[in-house]
C-alpha cells in the first residue's frame, strides 16, 4: 500500500472511530426531524440512547433528554449552531433516567418541559427529575408548522411509557417501549410488565398502521422494530413460563 493511501486509510478509520464513539451524535432522519445519540457505560462498554428533535419555525422540540448528563448544554448549542434556533419544548416518554435526566436543566433554561401525570408520580416517588407541565390524556400538539400527538398504549418497558406519532412523516417515536432490531433481549425489566407488553405493541400497530420510521430508545432504528419487539417478548415468555 502506498504511503498516501495508507495515510488516507488511517485518517478515515480514526475519523470514523471518533464519530462512532463521540459523546453526542446527530443524524438527519427526514425533513425537519433529527436523531441525537448519547451514551452511558454498561459493563465497561458505551451503550447508545436515542433521542429525537424537531425543528419548527417556532423553535426546536426535544423528545427525551440526553442520557449523558454532560451533553445537556452541548445538545442545545449544537441545535443553535446547526439550525439557528433555540429549543422551546421538551418531552420525556417515561420516568427512567435515560429519558428524564435533563428535565430540570431544560426548565432552568426557560424551556417548557412535559411528561404525563403518571410519569410525574413515578418520578416523584423514585427521586427522578420532573417536568414543569403535565399531560393528562393523549394530546395533540401543534408547534409552528408541525403537528404531533402523544399516545399511551399501555404498560410495557415501564408502567408509564408513551409514544409520539407524527402523522405527516409517519414517524413513530417509541422510546424504550420499542426494542431495536439490534437488540437480542428485552433489556432492563426492573419496571416492566411483560405480560401486558404484547397488547401494548398491538395497540400501537392497530392505531398507527405501518410507520415509515420507528425510533426505539436504544440502538439503530428500522421500520420493523415493532415486530422485533413482539418477537423478543415471545422468546422471553417461552423461557420463563
Amino acid at each position: 500500500m502506498k504511503l498516501p493511501l495508507l495515510f488516507a486509510f488511517v485518517l478515515s478509520f480514526t475519523s470514523s472511530f471518533a464519530q462512532k464513539h463521540s459523546k453526542l451524535e446527530i443524524h438527519p432522519l427526514t425533513g425537519d426531524f433529527y436523531i441525537y445519540i448519547t451514551h452511558q457505560d454498561l459493563d465497561g462498554t458505551p451503550f447508545p440512547a436515542n433521542g429525537m428533535y424537531l425543528i419548527t419555525k417556532a423553535g426546536a422540540v426535544l423528545f427525551d433528554t440526553p442520557w449523558d448528563t454532560t451533553q445537556f448544554q452541548p445538545l442545545l448549542d449544537s441545535i443553535r449552531v446547526r439550525h439557528h434556533t433555540e429549543v422551546v419544548m421538551g418531552f420525556a416518554t417515561h420516568f427512567h433516567e435515560d429519558r428524564t435526566a435533563g428535565l430540570e436543566f431544560l426548565r432552568q433554561k426557560g424551556i417548557k418541559t412535559f411528561t404525563t401525570k403518571q410519569t410525574d408520580r413515578l418520578s416523584a416517588a423514585r427521586g427522578k427529575k420532573r417536568a414543569e407541565f403535565l399531560i393528562t390524556n393523549d394530546t395533540a400538539f401543534t408547534i409552528g408548522e408541525h403537528s404531533f400527538q402523544s399516545y399511551y398504549a399501555g404498560p410495557g418497558h415501564a408502567p408509564d411509557n408513551i409514544v409520539f406519532w407524527i402523522g405527516k412523516e409517519k414517524i413513530l417515536y417509541g422510546g424504550c417501549l420499542i426494542k431495536s432490531v439490534e437488540a437480542n433481549n428485552l433489556g432492563n425489566l426492573s419496571d416492566a410488565n411483560v405480560k401486558e407488553w404484547p397488547s401494548t405493541i398491538r395497540n400501537i400497530q392497530k392505531k398507527f398502521g405501518k410507520p415509515k420510521f420507528v425510533i426505539p430508545g436504544h440502538q439503530k432504528w428500522t421500520d420493523n422494530a415493532l415486530d422485533h419487539t413482539l418477537k423478543l417478548i415471545r422468546e422471553y415468555q417461552a423461557k420463563t413460563n
